[in-house]
């Protein structure tokens, strides 16, 4: 009778050779890397032992401190002992890559915040007109069975803001724009935007209105009130000084905002420049309390009187006959008339090998309501 061995023995004999096996093999790899790890750490440490001159004496002196006692010290060959350097492009300032940083610095333009103050409407033509009505209705009391005269009708007024067109036309090589370290095309476009911004910012304080907005300081003013004031015209309050705000200035403030109808109060606010909001923050009361009043909250605008204060770099200095301290409300007071949105267009071809960058704008701007804006005037 033949004998047999089970099959369970079999398999656990097959699985305990396949083990050895495995780790066999695992302890090969560990012996490996050690073995790596001795060759790396010798030839580690022969490079950083110093060579020594042949035949000499333990602690006699370097091949490289030899050289440089009879090559510098002794007969004075400064080229005897060089050195890498990435500021000379010979020493290897050649071999050291230029990083430019992608965010690139540019000085801060003055920027007019007039725009987000007033009322800006979008325009489908170039000739667009708006109606105003002035006033001019008129009511009476009469008895019951008394007959009923004819009342005066309103009158209107035309406003059409002048308008002009912005443009820029930069250029650059294509060459510069295939090898620019950053984005070019979109910098270019960044920065046209930021000049158009500052350019109409200036125009609609102080534009002359021929093929530009005309600026709300630029038309004629009067000392009238709003009654008997002709229509477009803005009314200015004096300073009584011919080069300061005048001897009592906080009055003169106070006299600037109640000659502002009631109405137009509700969100109404100062125009200054840096210069002249200087001046207006030292001014104080009779009890020495300041008329500025810094914003409480994160966000929130400084006061004046109660009203918030918008800093305008376009705003003139306080000199004799102009007028640097404005206050109103310029949402019912100043419109903005804008055609389209700024258009640029990419021109290859015209002057070769530059592309331009031709950007275009057309804007308008024009006194809406003349009741809704007062200007302080230094006196001439």
């Amino acid at each position: 009778m033949e004998n047999s061995v089970p099959a369970e023995s079999l398999d656990s004999s097959f699985d305990l050779v396949t083990r050895m096996d495995a780790t066999e093999q695992s302890v090969e790899a560990l012996r490996g890397d050690v073995d790596e790890v001795k060759a790396r750490l010798e030839r580690v440490s022969r490079a950083a032992a110093r060579p020594v001159i042949a035949g000499s004496a333990e602690g006699a002196p370097s091949l490289e401190l030899k050289g440089f006692v009879d090559g510098y010290l002794r007969a004075g060959r400064e080229t005897e002992w060089k050195s890498i350097s990435g500021a000379v492009p010979s020493d290897g300032g050649y071999a050291v890559p230029r990083e430019i940083d992608a965010l690139i610095a540019a000085r801060l333009k003055s920027v007019s915040p007039i725009r987000s103050i007033a009322q800006v409407v979008q325009t489908g033509s170039a000739g667009y007109r708006k109606l105003i009505s002035t006033g001019g209705t008129a009511s009476g009391w009469v008895s019951e069975t008394a007959a009923r005269p004819a009342t005066a009708t309103p009158s209107f007024a035309e406003i059409a803001p002048p308008t002009g067109e912005l443009y820029a036309n930069p250029a650059a090589s294509q060459a510069m724009l295939d090898d620019a370290g950053f984005d070019l095309p979109t910098w270019l476009a960044d920065e046209i935007a930021t000049e158009f911004a500052r350019a109409e910012g200036a125009a609609f304080v102080s534009g002359s209105g021929t093929n530009q907005p005309m600026g709300f300081i630029t038309g004629t003013t009067s000392t009238a009130g709003d009654a008997t004031r002709q229509f477009g015209t803005l009314q200015h309050v004096v300073s009584g000084n011919a080069s300061t705000l005048g001897t009592n200035p906080e009055l003169k403030l106070i006299d600037l905002v109640h000659a502002l109808k009631a109405g137009h109060r509700q969100g109404a606010s100062w125009v200054m420049n840096a210069q002249t909001l200087a001046l207006v923050r030292k001014l104080k009361t009779s009890d020495g309390a300041f008329l500025w009043q810094p914003g409480l909250v994160d966000g929130q605008p400084d006061r004046l009187l109660g009203y918030p204060v918008v800093e305008a770099s376009d705003m003139p200095d306080v000199a004799a006959n102009t007028t640097p301290i404005a206050f109103g409300n310029f949402r019912a007071g100043y419109l903005i008339a804008e055609r389209s949105a700024t258009a640029i267009l990419r021109d290859p071809f015209t002057n070769k090998p530059f592309v331009h960058f031709y950007a275009t704008k057309r804007v308008g701007g024009q006194v809406l309501d003349s009741d809704a804006i007062k200007l302080l005037k230094i006196s001439a």
